[in-house]
């Protein structure tokens, strides 16, 4: 049957990397490559306690459909941890629940990109965003990083000379996939040049909480005296994430638009999920739970690094994270991270290759590392024998 699908479905095609991962899902392949929460410590049992006692309560309730907006006891309590964590005044009235905050890289690319309008990023960025935004034709502008993430001067470089352009997408705290953390200094530069150009910021922030090092640094939206950073925030990488629950926190226009969007494309989010999430945080103290989290996550870092220096050629780099999921290796410039791949699937081992977390250059000398998905054991013996095909390609 000769259907006739819409003109974006043109540029959209499953990528080759993600269909080379799928082999990952084999059991004796030790995967680097996912972006996964430890699932050992999903509170299972304070789900069920608190699961079984909303239904017993509310039952008719969380199971009927429910506001666009979500269930405002939750946003509360959301606007408050927003507020305490990352230096925010926000309200309830400011945040509208969404399924997953991947939902709100889709939804912002719906609300402001026209084909060829141009969106501004980190280089390299967040690969499930540049999927997002893709569908509507946009035209993408790297903004490069060093250690300190993006750098503020490039980006007015570009704001003096580009026309079209619709927002900035960026992950402050130990960024996907290099694991990097904009400095405070950083982060007051880029908000000066974003309020003297009025440019929106969607500052995606799911891994914030995860600090194993040093100072917790105030969220861009907490500098934001004009209303122009759209912030994006989710429970997945805290709680669990099967629940997709996120948000978005904005100013009233923006956030009116988010609430339209969403009534066209799922009504609402599960209120059932939501009063899970809400009823677990009143009874639990989802702190203690983030800071197990951390101990686990922290201890898994420093295995990986440890077996990095031990193992890795001394002419192969990598970012030390301060928190997150993630740490990012620079190969020798000679070195094709996909053809590394290959190789090292036939040793069950994988890992994502850097190319396909840039939109326009071609970096091929790259990779993601995820850190937090596998057990100590298994991170020592995988590094060994990434390291073991490392040497052997270079």
């Amino acid at each position: 049957m000769p259907f006739k699908f819409a003109k974006r479905m043109s540029n959209l095609g499953r990528s080759e990397i993600r269909e080379i991962l799928k082999l990952t899902a084999r059991p004796e392949v030790i995967s680097f490559a996912g972006g996964l929460p430890a699932p050992e410590l999903f509170p299972i049992e304070e789900i069920k306690d608190v699961t079984n006692s909303l239904l017993d309560e509310y039952g008719q309730q969380v199971l009927q459909y429910s506001t666009t907006e979500g269930f405002e006891p939750f946003r509360e309590m959301i606007a408050k941890r927003m507020n305490d964590k990352f230096c925010t005044d926000v309200g309830a009235s400011d945040i509208t629940v969404l399924s997953g905050s991947q939902q709100a890289l889709d939804f912002a690319g719906k609300m402001f990109i026209d084909e060829g309008d141009v969106v501004l990023l980190e280089s390299p960025s967040y690969m499930g965003a540049l999927n997002a935004f893709k569908p509507y034709g946009p035209k993408y502008i790297e903004i490069p990083m060093d250690e300190e993430g993006l750098i503020p001067e490039e980006l007015e470089k570009v704001l003096k000379t580009t026309d079209r352009i619709k927002f900035l997408y960026l992950i402050p705290d130990f960024q996907n996939p290099t694991g990097r953390t904009l400095s405070l200094e950083r982060r007051k530069k880029l908000m000066r040049i974003v309020t003297e150009y009025e440019l929106p910021v969607i500052e995606d922030n799911p891994y914030g909480e995860l600090r194993f090092v040093g100072e917790r640094l105030p969220a861009l939206k907490s500098m934001d005296p004009k209303g122009l950073v759209i912030y994006h925030g989710t429970f997945s990488k805290i709680f669990t994430p099967g629940l997709r629950l996120g948000w978005v926190a904005a100013n009233p226009e923006i956030l009116d638009r988010f609430v339209i969007i969403k009534q066209a494309s799922d009504l609402h989010t599960s209120e059932f999920t939501q009063r899970i999430a809400y009823e677990y945080m009143k009874k639990y103290n989802i702190d203690d739970h983030v800071e197990n989290i951390i101990k686990l996550y922290k201890k898994r870092r420093e295995v990986i690094i440890k077996a990095m220096q031990e193992e890795f050629p001394p002419n192969v780099h990598f970012t030390r994270p301060e928190g997150g999921l993630f740490l990012w290796v620079t190969l020798p410039e000679n070195v094709d991270g996909v053809k590394l791949l290959e190789k090292c699937l036939e040793e069950n081992v994988a890992f994502v290759p850097g190319q396909s977390f840039y939109p326009n250059s071609s970096k091929k000398n790259t990779m993601r590392i995820n850190f937090s998905n596998m057990n100590e054991d298994k991170i020592s013996e995988g590094i060994k024998r990434l390291a073991k095909v490392m040497k052997a390609q270079m």
